[in-house]
């Protein structure tokens, strides 16, 4: 009997992980029909309310389910990747625990995994989101397509069923890393399914505009050249019209027909090229410091208890 792995990262969901137990606990019954066994790994990322006392009581309910309590508030990113860790079944999954990802989904996809496909991605037929979301979020997976990933889906994907054959290169990623993107970097060809999000009927979204921007970094950082590239480009074009500029300058002054321009040109330009020179140094110093976070040795996530 085939096993599909179901990591589910938890952050504040205690008015959720009951029904969602419900909800899980029927797709277990029809992945069973299926002759498909179901392993489920809550990660708690340090949730400050009582969504471990609820997963102690999804624990008492399916005794086979596995508890997994960090120490803190890692990220979702981390969380998942540590419940990748407990991984054992033959193809695996992470799951939202707010139920705005319909759980028998797991059915549809699990449907491509039996016929062959190794990677399958179940995008949003459309957004509900605020405005703003949707504005970054367009910009985001437009920058993805110009800068990292050419024909990664228009509107991103927020659930992936993969083979165990991913399971090695998602454990072994960086720190830093934009799980999803990775898993597609990968290049297994993926086969889609759309579905309809639902509206969020328990607790409030954890998902900041700065986690937000943060991912963006750490996507175009960690996967593209495009942005070190820009910098000796924008150097190089500045340096042309420098010299351009001074030889114009040295021209005029030569053939007397203009005085060399005064403090306020001088302030303009210095103060243009020192910005610049800074946003550089920034750039430069967001690649050193992944450089630097992937040797010295810090763990992603602490594991406080397995249940």
């Amino acid at each position: 009997m085939k096993t599909i792995s179901v990591v589910v990262p938890v952050y504040y969901n205690e008015g959720s992980l009951e029904p969602l137990l419900n909800e899980l606990l029927e797709v277990e019954a029809r992945l069973q029909e299926r002759n498909m066994r179901l392993e489920l790994i809550f990660v708690d990322d340090g949730s400050g309310d009582r969504s471990f006392d609820e997963l102690m009581k999804i624990k008492r309910r399916r005794a086979a389910t596995k508890i997994i309590k960090l120490t803190r508030n890692f990220g979702a990113i981390h969380a998942t990747k540590t419940g990748f860790r407990f991984v054992t079944g033959d193809c695996f999954m992470n799951l939202a625990a707010d139920l705005q990802d319909p759980p028998d989904l797991i059915l549809e996809v699990i449907e491509k995994w039996q016929q062959g496909s190794k990677f399958v991605l179940a995008v949003r037929s459309h957004r509900t989101d605020s405005l703003s979301t949707k504005l970054f979020a367009r910009i985001y997976y437009v920058l993805l397509r110009l800068f990292v990933v050419k024909d990664y889906p228009p509107g991103g994907f927020d659930l992936a069923l993969m083979d165990k054959a991913l399971l090695p290169y998602l454990n072994n990623s960086s720190k830093n890393i934009n799980t999803p993107l990775f898993a597609y970097w990968l290049g297994f060809k993926p086969d889609v399914i759309t579905y309809a999000r639902r509206e969020r009927a328990y607790g409030k979204s954890r998902w900041s505009f700065w986690k937000r921007l943060k991912l963006f970094i750490d996507a175009l950082l960690g996967f593209s050249i495009v942005p070190i590239r820009m910098i000796s480009l924008i150097g190089l074009i500045v340096s042309m019209l420098s010299f351009a500029y001074g030889a114009l300058i040295l021209m005029n002054t030569l053939i007397g027909r203009g005085a060399v321009p005064g403090f306020a040109t001088i302030v303009a330009l210095t103060s243009f090229l020192l910005g610049l020179v800074i946003v550089m140094l920034g750039v430069i110093g967001e690649y050193l410091w992944r450089i630097f976070d992937e040797t010295n040795k810090r763990p992603e996530a602490v594991i406080d208890e397995v249940y």
